[in-house]
């Protein structure tokens, strides 16, 4: 999504359409939530037209973690927190109207479920994605840039065709823009170089259903990575192999294949209170605090860990333990090739300091996402942009990149904010929440109200206003008391 155009192209045509009020960069779920929530809202309190926006996304039609999408299962949120609900529960692009669209109401009603399936999720994101106006499938965005004398963003993009291909180039003008490029997969530098060699089957579990077939032929398997997509890639091998020939690693570095912190309170960790806590706090609390919270977002659904051991239990029914091995606490130091055929993992174990080699056939590597890079997409705003002491975008608490004032636009982000905003960044629940946080402050009003508290847990101490009883009792001092 940010390749540049060739240098011997022609220039692009500009539209010949008023400038957009907002540009979105990438549809997957979180920019799908604010085209939804965009949809006929009112472009500023003195304008009664409605919001004029439009996204860009280079893929041909919406697909979300298709290499994921195993059968049976789930979101780890509920089926509340879809791309609107949490905003606008009227709105018609809800679930419950996608399902009411599709004569499910009741079968789902009967269900009982809570947690919907990933599938169904997926599918009902195609469905709006199908029905939204203003979605651009197919459009590469290869620039940002702000034209100083018009006051507006330019955005340069290429019309790919099916085949991916360049086809034409175009240029759209707006007064914000809203980058929701998502993550990309990341695998470990010294896998990196079997990642990217053909010979031996070493892939991302990105793209795990589309090798499935390949892999489950593979007489040695090996899963890395302790959170929920390694459990769910390795409760699916192991279902699929032979009973006593299971030949299966399930390796992670964390100490422990630990359940994710579901409890109630510990949820609240995903609400705005807690969002607008933790940007409050200095950059190396933040910093310091990401790291420790793995469990919250790193951790595997508990259904999942009870699944896995009621699979292996099974299998001891007639004697003997199943050919898998789980271990904890592992890291890879560095891995090549044996005989172009199978691959040498060099192994460390954390806490023992102890050294080892497997030799395996294949490795799903569940070893999760990072942020795509913002640099490349956004090197025409570089010298405006303001960045931390890590160098990376300093970033409000409305979600916009903080820019030298020369910029009157804004640039709201979503799900590129960890470092500002916490673990809730790349959370479902949070999308609609965050998506209207950004219109209300791009149009000014308040399109959409919203609670102005969300968690029973307050994050902090409130020194300005602190809360006295009314009869409260003399405090003792410590040297009298008994």
């Amino acid at each position: 999504m940010t390749d540049r155009p060739a240098p011997d192209r022609p220039a692009p045509t500009p539209e010949p359409d008023r400038p957009h009020d907002l540009v979105g960069i990438g549809i997957g779920p979180f920019n799908l939530s604010l085209a939804a929530l965009a949809h006929t809202i009112p472009a500023a309190p003195d304008d009664p037209r409605p919001l004029a926006a439009t996204f860009y996304e280079q893929r041909p039609a919406f697909h979300w973690h298709p290499g994921l999408l195993l059968d049976g299962a789930s979101l780890q949120v509920p089926f509340l927190a879809d791309l609107v609900t949490l905003a606008d529960p009227s709105s018609p692009w809800s679930f419950l109207n996608y399902l009411r669209t599709r004569d499910r109401l009741f079968p789902f009603y009967f269900a009982e479920r809570f947690h919907i399936q990933r599938a169904e999720y997926d599918a009902y994101c195609r469905w709006v994605s199908e029905q939204l106006p203003g979605l651009h499938f197919g459009h590469q965005v290869d620039a940002v840039r702000w034209n100083t004398e018009r006051a507006l963003f330019e955005v340069d993009f290429t019309q790919l065709d099916p085949d991916g291909e360049a086809e034409a180039l175009g240029r759209a003008y707006a007064r914000h823009i809203a980058l929701g490029i998502g993550t990309e997969p990341f695998v470990p530098e010294p896998l990196r170089p079997l990642a990217e060699a053909p010979s031996v089957p070493v892939l991302h579990s990105a793209d795990y259903l589309r090798h499935r077939e390949q892999l489950l032929a593979a007489d040695h398997i090996t899963v890395i990575g302790s959170g929920q997509s390694g459990a769910e890639v390795f409760l699916d091998l192991l279902r699929a192999r032979p009973e006593g020939a299971e030949k299966l690693h399930w390796l992670a570095r964390t100490q422990a294949f630990a359940p994710m912190e579901y409890s109630k309170l510990g949820l609240e960790h995903f609400t705005p209170d807690y969002s607008r806590y933790f940007h409050a706090l200095p950059e190396t609390a933040r910093d310091e605090l990401v790291p420790r919270q793995w469990q919250l977002h790193k951790g595997i659904d508990a259904d999942t860990i009870a699944a896995i051991h009621d699979e292996l239990y099974r299998r001891t029914l007639h004697g003997g333990w199943p050919d898998a091995t789980l271990t904890p606490g592992v890291h890879v130091r560095t891995a090549g090739r044996l005989a172009n055929t199978r691959v040498e993992l060099h192994l460390e174990h954390t806490q023992q300091g102890t050294r080892s080699r497997l030799t395996t056939d294949a490795v799903i590597l569940a070893t999760g996402y990072r942020e795509r890079p913002l640099d490349a997409l956004l090197g025409g705003l570089d010298p405006y942009l303001r960045r931390d002491a890590s160098h990376r975008p300093r970033i409000d608490d409305q979600y916009r990149l903080i820019l030298d004032r020369a910029v009157t636009g804004h640039v709201y982000v979503q799900n590129a904010e960890r470092h500002t905003h916490g673990v809730g960044a790349p959370d479902l629940g949070l999308a609609a929440w965050r998506s209207a946080t950004i219109l209300n402050n791009l149009t000014g009003t308040t399109p959409y109200p919203l609670p102005e508290r969300t968690a029973f847990t307050t994050f902090g101490l409130t020194t300005d206003h602190p809360r006295v009883p009314a009869q409260a009792p003399a405090l003792i001092p410590l040297s009298q008391s008994v």
